[in-house]
């Protein structure tokens, strides 16, 4: 049974990650799993089943929004969606068979590196590429989707930070194309790894129905809070910070099982150090390119002048 300030909690995860998704378009996963297991004390497993659940409901409206939208591609969503359900299920399996001691680093490692990859794509300032005309081939599509699939479950998250930072780096179609397809793709990842967990551990999952109610109403709540705040916030401030703080929280677990049980104040000061300098890099880098786009879009065009005939 949940006490009530244990519930409490669990909603607040819920709407400070979903205010990290409104704002990012993707986190909600690794930020509400790294919360929950370092602020409410839930198991690996445990977290990661709550968190799916809880998304089954979020990721099927935002699919149907996307749709109305027009913002998926379907051949692209089947491509990585399918393959993404079955690396989602096989990650879901795995996570249940390990033990807690031995989940716990695995997880904490997982969510580490998710981090690390957000603190890096956002310190490039969010740059935008030409769009490349050559299409995905279906066998890069389905080796993506069955990592990101795989990395979602066992890691409670990181669909998001794995597949569209990936296909926004490649530079192959529109950025809301990407952001609506993985999405509308993420519920039959988030399903396949629902059922994964209530095959392993259903009696856990009933147990903790009001944790993944919490986590629902708090993010549901959060939702028009984070449409707001996405065209008033610096994604890439915001991006730098949940990854610095995805790291400052995981990466000296991983470390203390591995036997590092001094000096780790050093190493979170050093996480949040290199974390802030990546952020101000990115800003940075940001600006100066919203610069050259300005002057480039205002610069006159000069028409050659005809020579003339001596």
């Amino acid at each position: 049974m949940y006490k009530l300030e244990t519930l409490l909690l669990i909603a607040v995860t819920g709407l400070a990650a979903q205010l990290v998704d409104g704002g990012l378009g993707m986190g909600f996963g690794a930020t509400s799993s790294t919360m929950l297991i370092a602020l409410a004390g839930i198991t690996p497993a445990a977290a990661s089943a709550v968190v799916h659940t809880a998304e089954l409901g979020t990721t099927l409206a935002s699919g149907v929004a996307h749709t109305r939208f027009g913002n998926v591609d379907w051949r692209t969503a089947c491509a990585i969606g399918i393959p993404g359900a079955i690396g989602a299920f096989l990650g879901a399996t795995v996570l249940v068979r390990l033990s807690t001691e031995a989940a716990r680093p695995v997880m904490s490692l997982i969510l580490a590196l998710i981090g690390l990859n957000l603190m890096l794509r956002f310190a490039r300032g969010l740059t935008q590429r030409k769009l490349a005309a050559k299409p995905h081939s279906r066998g890069f599509l389905a080796g993506l989707g069955l990592f990101g699939g795989f990395i979602d479950a066992t890691g409670g998250g990181g669909w998001g930070p794995v597949t569209t930072s990936t296909l926004l780096t490649a530079g192959r179609a529109e950025p809301r194309r990407i952001v609506g397809t993985v999405n509308t793709a993420e519920f039959l990842v988030t399903l396949a790894a629902t059922l994964g967990f209530a095959v392993g551990m259903w009696r856990d999952l009933v147990a903790n129905l009001a944790g993944v109610l919490a986590l629902l109403i708090g993010g549901v709540i959060a939702a028009p809070i984070g449409a707001w705040m996405v065209s008033r916030m610096n994604p890439i401030a915001l991006g730098g910070v949940v990854g610095t703080l995805i790291v400052l929280l995981n990466l000296p677990v991983v470390l203390s099982y591995a036997g590092m049980t001094s000096g780790l104040w050093v190493v979170r000061l050093l996480i949040v150090a290199i974390g802030a300098a990546l952020s101000w890099r990115g800003i940075q880098r940001a600006r100066a390119n919203s610069r050259a786009a300005s002057e480039r879009e205002g610069a006159t065009v000069v028409e050659p002048q005809p020579a003339r005939i001596r």
